[in-house]
């Protein structure tokens, strides 16, 4: 299979109604639970893009769509779809400065919401810290995800839903 986002197992429709894009392959199976209960309770389109498969419950709801093997497709298939009225839910800065900029909101598996006035400082930053590590210099990773951290997610997702799902 070729490695570019365009070669997805499933392809989107332009009029897709989509409302949930999930950057699956790094998001926690806490926050997958959480957006599998979303999509069957309020009958919400949520759309996993992955490098590889993986199990959903079987629900109209729930989509999945499996991308190339290139690091960047997935964000890649996201990014080109993604649009305003739309969240992205991804830790992944570029893709959330890409989605922000196409008019997406976008919230973290932290409950962070990303908006066109942090994500270029966010991004900025998360490159100087690459070229640290890039030079073999040690800069630490996140901290260890916890309970608090899905409950903000589950918030912040949840007041997202009730300021756009009508």
């Amino acid at each position: 299979m070729s490695s570019d986002a365009s070669d997805a197992h499933i392809a989107a429709d332009p009029h897709d109604d989509t409302i949930v894009w999930i950057d699956h392959d790094a998001t926690p199976q806490l926050i997958v639970e959480i957006l599998h209960r979303v999509a069957t309770r309020r009958n919400i389109p949520i759309t996993f893009v992955a490098n590889r498969w993986y199990d959903h419950p079987k629900h109209p709801c729930i989509r999945s769509v499996v991308v190339g093997s290139d690091p960047d497709a997935a964000d890649d298939y996201i990014a080109e779809r993604c649009r305003k009225g739309q969240v992205v839910i991804s830790a992944d800065i570029p893709l959330a400065a890409r989605a922000v900029e196409a008019g997406a909101q976008v919230i973290d598996h932290r409950g962070n919401t990303r908006t066109e006035a942090d994500v270029r400082e966010i991004l900025s930053l998360r490159n100087f810290h690459q070229d640290l590590r890039d030079a073999g210099i040690e800069t630490g990773g996140p901290r260890a995800y916890q309970a608090s951290d899905r409950q903000a997610f589950a918030n912040a997702l949840d007041r997202w839903i009730a300021r756009n799902i009508r």
